[in-house]
């Protein structure tokens, strides 16, 4: 396989959730449901707890009704707290500073902000003014590996130069709570967080037989190599485009998410197709992928992914449990699975591995990745 000369590599990986989760059954306590199919809803989707921010309570013990403006603003504020720790713990594991980013992207679809995170971020963590930015707002679940091309592409283009990647999704910031089961199926499955991820293309060497910062030849102490992004695919499914949406709901004046109960099937039945396209002309074949970062979008979309790519449940393992301990952060889900198949530090030099998120239009984004 043909590789570029100068592939950016991923240098560190950070997540922050809310301060506040809850388990189901709490979930199901702190508003009282009662209806049997909304309860099994909850209770069946391979969920424990995730980070949230529910409405404030009123006098009578319940939880107030918030409007689109007050959703507005939690996803702001949790929005910036959340990407800050991320920031801080992704900078912190790549060995750098604030005073290094020289490119920002900022994606989210929990709140419609402008100016957008990355110009607060900004001003509120003290980045460089010059620092070139990017908003990828609206894009859903799949956003972070979207995002990630041009946050790879910046860095290609800028060798030693610092960018970042942060997705932020206060997904408590776009919950309708009415007891139907279009919001039950949305209000059983999110959770908040955040996830930052640094790229750097390593610097030319400035020294004859001098390795490259952030290359595996500068690997002298036996420490896990940081993972070249080597190439993305993607695929839409323009059939499904609304089988996934965040759209206005005329009945309660605010947004709100939509999932249509077929979207695990279109999903997992597009997953092969997308993977042949992203192997295409590599000379790799499934069984050479060692490592498998995927999107936790719920349960039944990862069985079906699984299956329909062969894969076991260790290879989704990662998965699996963000799905148990956060629930679907959206945009941010594959960065908590990365984050712990880096802590687990299982991989080898001359190894491969394939992002995957899926999210509106539908889509499947791909990315590939060597160690």
């Amino acid at each position: 396989m043909k590789l570029t000369a100068n592939p950016p590599r991923i240098t560190g990986v950070g997540t922050a959730v809310p301060k506040n989760s809850y388990t189901q059954q709490e979930m199901l306590d702190e508003f009282g449901i009662t209806d049997p199919r909304v309860r099994s809803i909850f209770l069946n989707s391979a969920i424990e707890r995730r980070g949230l921010t529910l409405p404030p309570l009123l006098p009578d013990g319940s939880r107030a009704m918030e409007t689109q403006g007050q959703l507005l603003a939690k996803h702001r504020e949790n929005g910036l707290a959340m990407a800050r720790e991320a920031i801080e713990a992704c900078l912190k594991d790549a060995g750098a500073t604030l005073e290094d980013v020289r490119y920002l992207c900022c994606t989210t679809t929990t709140g419609l902000l402008t100016p957008g995170f990355s110009a607060l971020l900004i001003k509120e963590l003290g980045i460089d003014v010059h620092t070139s930015r990017l908003d990828v707002v609206g894009m859903g679940c799949n956003a972070g590996l979207n995002a990630l091309t041009s946050v790879a592409s910046w860095a290609n283009s800028h060798p030693g130069e610092l960018a970042l990647l942060v997705c932020i999704e206060a997904c408590s910031a776009a919950y309708v709570f009415d007891g139907t089961m279009r919001s039950s199926v949305v209000n059983s499955l999110f959770g908040d967080g955040s996830g930052a991820l640094a790229v750097r293309a390593p610097a030319l060497p400035t020294e004859p037989g001098r390795p490259t910062e952030g290359s595996a030849a500068a690997e002298g102490s036996g420490a896990e190599p940081d993972p070249a992004i080597l190439k993305f695919s993607s695929c839409i499914i323009p059939e499904a485009v609304g089988a996934m949406r965040y759209d206005w709901d005329d009945s309660h004046g605010k947004f709100s998410f939509y999932l249509d109960p077929e979207v695990p099937y279109v999903v997992g039945a597009h997953a092969e197709i997308a993977l042949e396209r992203l192997l295409e002309g590599t000379g790799l074949i499934r069984s050479d992928i060692a490592h498998w970062v995927i999107h936790s979008g719920g349960k039944k979309v990862i069985d079906s992914v699984r299956a329909n790519l062969g894969l076991s449940r260790h290879d989704v393992r990662h998965t699996t449990g963000v799905l148990r301990d956060h629930g679907n952060i959206s945009s941010g889900s594959f960065l908590f699975s990365y984050e712990r198949l880096r802590a687990e530090g299982v991989t080898a030099p001359g190894e491969f591995g394939v992002f995957m998120t899926m999210g509106p239009g539908s889509t499947i984004e791909m990315a590939l990745v060597s160690w």
